[in-house]
């Protein structure tokens, strides 16, 4: 089911126009879900819409309990799907939280390769 959605999500988003989406694979890092989606919106009024589209397409596909938050300022809207996380940026946000850079570093218990 988690494929599934990831599919959807990423469809949703390429086909409303967000940019710089990005997957992180949380699969062993986290329980809170398996993947998380960042991508950005060009204003507050994309955020909105990207997280509209979203949440539309989550509920024709009889994904339940999905949460949002952050729609009044849509500088930075976070969609919970379950198995998948969706975060959508206006671009000076993205950059100022960095999330892909804090998910996909290495925990300090991982080994390097080598």
């Amino acid at each position: 089911m988690a494929a599934d959605v990831l599919k959807l999500v990423l469809a949703t988003l390429e086909e409303n126009k967000a940019e710089e989406i990005q997957t992180i694979d949380l699969a062993g890092k986290t329980s809170i879900a398996d993947a998380m989606v960042v991508s950005s919106g060009r204003s507050n009024r994309h955020v909105s819409a990207l997280a509209d589209y979203l949440l539309k397409a989550l509920k024709e596909a009889g994904v339940k309990d999905v949460r949002v938050e952050g729609m009044p300022a849509c500088d930075w809207v976070l969609v919970d799907a379950g198995d998948v996380i969706i975060h959508v940026f206006r671009p000076e946000v993205r950059t100022f939280y960095n999330l892909e850079k804090m998910w996909s570093a290495a925990r300090p218990g991982d080994r390097l390769a080598g």
